[in-house]
Order: structure tokens, then sequence, then C-alpha cells
């Protein structure tokens, strides 16, 4: 058996070795079809670290497959964004069977293109748990034919224009799966409402009592952390249904009750500054004149 360390995978060859697969014919990018790949039984490593991306289209039977802290066991096609330094884990079952596709891109193959940077604006590659996108047959056949097409092009002999064609296909995959994360926020509509009433929750009772005071400010990693998803995915979801990040719904509860005691209490603009997790009383007054237009003591004399 395998220790407890997680097995890295620093390029895409030792990948395609690690899973008996044929040499890469691109050091720095690989279409594989998922069929081909073999569990290694008492032998599979517990965990894996890649350092280079990976985007999965899988369906499995009589498996899971951990990713994150949520353990996925799934027929239909699901599709994973890793990127570069993260863990995932694959625990097959007697009879296990999966499809799909795999591509790999390792970030030296967007060295001095515009998307090396602008891959890491995608928000779904930082996503770990509950957060795997499901996709409608349409939107499968729809990325399966840009992978299709990569993989014609990964095929051929390649030359001067080959990068470009590929980066400009991958970007193509990108922008269909940002626009297919919207669709699953939406109607998805029972599982995110739950969670936008758990933050709701969560908000309330940090705000409640002493525990600001004591504590400090909730932060975003603190909230995702709470509602076991992560804090890209959270702020993703409350931006598509509410408009605002998580953030921001800190800071809207934050100013909410900051009112509540300007006009019902004789605390100072510096004592409820601390009482909300403030350092510094100027910092509190900043964001209270920029969330309302007005000053915490203009804020309290417009009740008198």
């Amino acid at each position: 058996m395998v220790g407890n360390q997680p097995h890295l995978l620093k390029t895409i060859r030792e990948y395609h070795q690690f899973r008996n697969l044929p040499r890469p014919q691109h050091p720095l990018i690989s279409v594989i079809n998922v069929a081909d790949i073999q569990s290694k039984g008492d032998e599979e490593p517990k965990t894996l670290v890649q350092h280079f991306y990976s985007i999965a289209l899988k369906r499995m039977t009589n498996g899971q497959l951990k990713y994150g802290q949520q353990v996925y066991d799934f027929e239909e096609g699901v599709l994973f964004f890793m990127a570069p330094g993260q863990v995932y884990s694959i625990n097959p079952g007697a009879g296990f069977h999966h499809s799909g596709w795999i591509l790999l891109i390792h970030p030296d193959f967007l060295w001095n293109t515009p998307l090396a940077k602008t891959i890491k604006q995608y928000e779904y590659f930082d996503y770990s748990t509950n957060e795997a996108l499901f996709l409608s047959e349409k939107e499968e056949a729809t990325l399966t034919g840009i992978i299709q097409t990569i993989n014609q092009e990964y095929q051929a002999n390649i030359d001067q224009f080959s990068q470009q064609i590929i980066i400009s296909q991958l970007e193509t995959l990108l922008n269909y799966s940002e626009r297919f994360y919207h669709r699953q926020f939406i109607t998805r509509k029972i599982t995110n409402h739950q969670i936008l009433d758990r933050l709701e929750a969560l908000l309330a009772a940090c705000f409640d009592g002493d525990s600001i005071e004591k504590n400090g400010l909730p932060t975003v990693q603190y909230i995702a952390d709470a509602l076991n998803v992560s804090p890209n995915y959270l702020s993703g979801l409350l931006r598509t249904l509410t408009g605002q990040s998580t953030q921001q719904h800190i800071h809207d509860k934050l100013i909410e009750k900051a009112k509540e005691k300007l006009s019902i209490t004789d605390l100072s603009v510096s004592e409820i500054a601390y009482a909300l997790g403030f350092e510094h009383p100027q910092s509190f007054s900043k964001l209270f004149k920029a969330k309302t237009s007005l000053s915490p003591l203009a804020f309290r004399q417009s009740f008198n």
C-alpha cells in the first residue's frame, strides 16, 4: 500500500507513465480518453497532486472520486477543474468503470500568451467542495466538440499555428464553462437558496452578542468553511443570485448592526467600532460613509 503522502506528478509525461498510457505527443499538453486509464487497485495512492492544469469530464459506475472535501458518485457527465497543486483522490469500487475525457495543460504551454494570466481569473479552478459542474446533454456535447477540435490539432503535426489554435479553443471551452456555472447557480435553486438561508443565519449569529468584539469580523474564509464551500464558489454564487460578493454581505450585515447601535444606544462611535471588531474607529467611519454616504455621527444626528 502507498503511504499517506500525496503522489506528485510534476509533468504530463509523468502522468502518462503513472497511468500506463502511451507517451504524450506533446510534453506540455495532452488529451486523454478516460476509458484508457486503469486503476492501480491496492497500489492506488490515497491522494495525488499535479503540477499542471486538468479539465476532466467524467462518468463513473461503482466508484467514487473525492475532490476537495466532497465525494462524488455519479453516472452522468460531471466536469472538474483542477489548478496546479490541488489534491484529489479516486476510490474505485468493485466493477469500477469510467468514461469521458481529460485535458491536461502544463502552465509552460501558456507562457507568453494572454491566457497565462487570464486563466487565473476563472474562479472555478479554485472551487473545491460540492462544486463540480453538472452538465446537461447539450452542454456536454458543446464542450466535447471543443475537446475533439483540440485533440485533432494535438494529433496533427505540430506547426507554428498549433499553440494559438489550441489556446483559442481552450479559451472558448473556459468561457462556455463559466456560462454553464452561472446556469448551475440559477437552476440548482433549492441547494443554493439553502446556502443563502444558512449564510443569513450564520451572519446573524456572528453579529449577535459579543462574538464580533471578541473574535473580530468574520472573514470570507471563515464563512465559506462554515458553509462547506470554497470562498470563490460562494462569492460566485452570491454575485449571481444577489449581485453582491461574500465580503459585501458581511459589510451589509455590519452596517445594519452599526445603524442599530447608533440609533438606539448612547455608545460613542469609537465604542461601536470596537464592538464591531474594528481596531481603528477611522476604518469603521470610512466604511460606514462609503456604504451610507453619511458619517456615523451624521447618521445618529438624523434621528434627533
